[in-house]
């Protein structure tokens, strides 16, 4: 008995101090180099497998992965005409898409509910998860449609845009009016997205929006109107192509899908190699007459890691918000992104030295857009944000968040369809003049380089000592 007492107590004692030795031993191989790649186990969702009968059908397999919004709203007292008053994300999406009828001539439909509440309910976590959902399901089915509410969509969806790792289709859609209600846009908008998933047509593209049959890409598309049903629109490009009944037409195409099939067409964020927690705070501050400095400050005492930056004009803000970001630069190494609040418009880099390394040109993408990229280049850099992760991340804003589009020339001596296929075609950043990343109105005219990008337009022309004094 003395020893069996022993012998327990020593298992007491030397089963945790064992325990706690290979998880030291773990930790000391993953963080022995901070250059090395951490995988992060993959979370499992309840995708439903492909059936027998699915898989010897000739048709395509697309999986409806529903995440609520007005799509599966459901109408205030059960009036047919309330379009306005509604609980968005109420009916499961297994039930809309059995009610879809001749769903047997565009392809074979399963269904996931992800979640079920509007768009702007779930946080940067949960989009983190839909993300690996998504490029779960696409591991068995030929395209997958995600069904959310249309406030947040465009940020849904580039979101997906940027991490989805499958080349396959992914059509984001949803509807301006719920379900149940007389004239509703619903039933037509996730038809005819499942109709676009399973055509593979956008294959490469990355993630579309599909509503009001117009095609658009994640990236450039935008929430353009608060109630009508052709609410989204792509400002200064366009639509990528329409449907009309069994007719998918695509007229341009993402500047991405020029890489289709190359090692280089996936961006850099791969969920996979990190957890949710190293997702930052990145907030939009928005520029005004006269607007004040308290936004930018408190956003960085929130724990703000970036700050995009919605100015007026090319990109202008106020003296006021000028002075914080220098101060958010200099004590707390914040980066910012330079966008306009004109709905269109193009963003050029500017310097990289002082404070123009901590302030970076957001191209053509609106506020909300440019801040998904942040935030994602933010969390794929080190926590210390060093002058190579910023250079990277100004990199991948001219790369992955710019899209611009560059043929190289064929190769010399041949011709026809030989000199076609020998070119190898990619997208980047094109060459710009170096100019301020937040001019002023005068600057968006004349474009000069050596303007300082905290400077205002009556500081950089004629200095009026004035309190009150803003930037254009």
């Amino acid at each position: 008995m003395k020893y069996d007492f022993k012998h327990k107590f020593l298992k007491k004692i030397l089963i945790p101090i064992v325990a706690i030795s290979v998880l030291c031993s773990t930790a000391a191989l993953v963080f022995a180099n901070d250059d090395a790649q951490v995988v992060v186990a993959k979370a499992a969702f309840a995708i439903p497998d492909i059936t027998p009968e699915q898989q010897a059908s000739a048709l395509p397999n697309v999986i409806v992965i529903g995440t609520g919004g007005t799509l599966a709203g459901k109408a205030s007292n059960n009036d047919p005409t309330n379009f306005q008053s509604y609980a968005a994300g109420t009916y499961p999406i297994a039930d809309l898409v059995n009610q879809l009828p001749r769903k047997d001539k565009i392809a074979d439909v399963s269904t996931f509910q992800f979640g079920n509440k509007g768009s702007t309910g779930y946080s940067m976590a949960d989009l983190y998860d839909l993300s690996l959902a998504v490029d779960q399901a696409l591991e068995q089915y030929d395209g997958a449609v995600v069904t959310t509410g249309t406030d947040t969509m465009e940020e849904i969806a580039y979101f997906l845009d940027l991490t989805v790792r499958s080349e396959k289709p992914v059509i984001v859609t949803g509807s301006m009016r719920p379900w149940d209600v007389i004239g509703t846009d619903a039933p037509a908008n996730l038809y005819n997205a499942i109709k676009l998933a399973g055509s593979g047509k956008t294959k490469w593209f990355g993630t579309v929006i599909m509503l009001n049959d117009t095609i658009q890409a994640a990236r450039e598309v935008t929430k353009a109107n608060a109630h009508r049903t052709d609410t989204f629109d792509t400002p200064m490009l366009g639509a990528l192509g329409y449907i009309d009944q069994a007719n998918i037409r695509i007229y341009r195409a993402p500047a991405r899908a020029i890489k289709a099939g190359a090692s280089d067409w996936s961006t850099p964020f791969d969920l996979n190699t990190i957890p949710k927690s190293k997702l930052p705070i990145v907030d939009i501050a928005f520029s005004y007459q006269e607007a004040g400095g308290g936004a930018i400050k408190g956003f960085v005492a929130d724990g703000a890691k970036g700050i995009v930056t919605s100015g007026t004009g090319a990109g202008g803000i106020s003296s006021k918000m000028s002075a914080e970001r220098s101060k958010a630069i200099s004590e707390n190494n914040v980066l910012f992104v330079t966008t306009t609040r004109t709905g269109s418009g193009t963003m050029y880099p500017g310097g990289n030295s002082g404070a123009s390394a901590n302030i970076i040109a957001g191209d053509n993408l609106n506020a909300q857009h440019a801040r998904i990229l942040l935030l994602l280049s933010i969390a794929f850099s080190n926590d210390t944000l060093t002058a190579s992760d910023k250079t990277q991340i100004k990199s991948w804003f001219a790369t992955f968040g710019t899209q611009d589009v560059s043929i190289p020339e064929p190769v010399v001596g041949l011709t026809g369809l030989d000199a076609a296929k020998s070119i190898e075609p990619e997208a980047t950043e094109s060459a710009t003049p170096s100019i301020d990343p937040n001019p002023s109105e005068v600057v968006t005219e004349s474009p000069s380089p050596s303007i300082d990008p905290d400077q205002s337009k009556e500081e950089s022309e004629t200095p009026v000592p004035s309190a009150g004094q803003v930037n254009p």
